[in-house]
């Protein structure tokens, strides 16, 4: 697969290679990881920020691809390496949605809140309100958080206004999906 798009080697380590016995350093941010996802998985980023770190250090790439599904995550890397002056140029990826029947609800929740945003709608609160109406009205949807933040700080904000995330994670049974918007006003 990897042949096919191009790709002439691959590094595919072992969790061995990774962190080997007495393993005991870890990279830990302060801050961006302590909203949204961070708030129910308080170690995940963590981990995140290591085995990435790790793969920068080891691979020492130009530029690494990180999709804009897990905005949380790719506003963590890109603060990292900024941070910790990672020669490395992070590019964030379009969200490529695969909708199942129950979880649609989540990319119609997106488009309702971009569009609240183009008629010039800015309170955070209101647009949220309306977005957890619409996933509440799916009976399978289990609303973990809907939450509009300032996307440099992870930060709750009352107004759309600057660089804005909208992330949204629900619960559909055992599966729990993430989807967001960024928007710039």
């Amino acid at each position: 697969l990897c042949e096919s798009t191009g790709a002439d080697i691959i590094f595919n380590p072992e969790p061995e290679e990774m962190y080997a016995d007495g393993f005991v350093s870890f990279i830990n941010m302060t801050g961006l990881p302590n909203a949204l996802c961070g708030l129910t998985r308080p170690i995940h980023f963590k981990g995140v920020c290591t085995v990435v770190g790790k793969l920068f250090n080891i691979v020492t790439p130009d530029r690494a691809y990180f999709g804009q599904k897990d905005a949380q995550q790719l506003a963590i890397i890109m603060r990292m390496v900024k941070d910790l002056n990672f020669d490395i140029e992070i590019v964030g990826c379009p969200i490529i949605r695969e909708e199942r029947k129950a979880a649609v609800v989540l990319s119609k929740a997106v488009k309702l809140g971009q569009d609240m945003i183009a008629d010039g709608e800015r309170d955070a609160a209101k647009i949220v309100g309306e977005m957890k109406k619409l996933i509440s009205a799916e009976p399978l949807a289990t609303i973990d958080y809907v939450e509009m933040v300032n996307m440099d700080t992870m930060q709750s904000i009352e107004k759309a206004e600057g660089h804005v995330l909208c992330a949204m994670a629900v619960k559909f049974g055992k599966a729990r999906l993430i989807d967001n918007f960024i928007a710039e006003l």
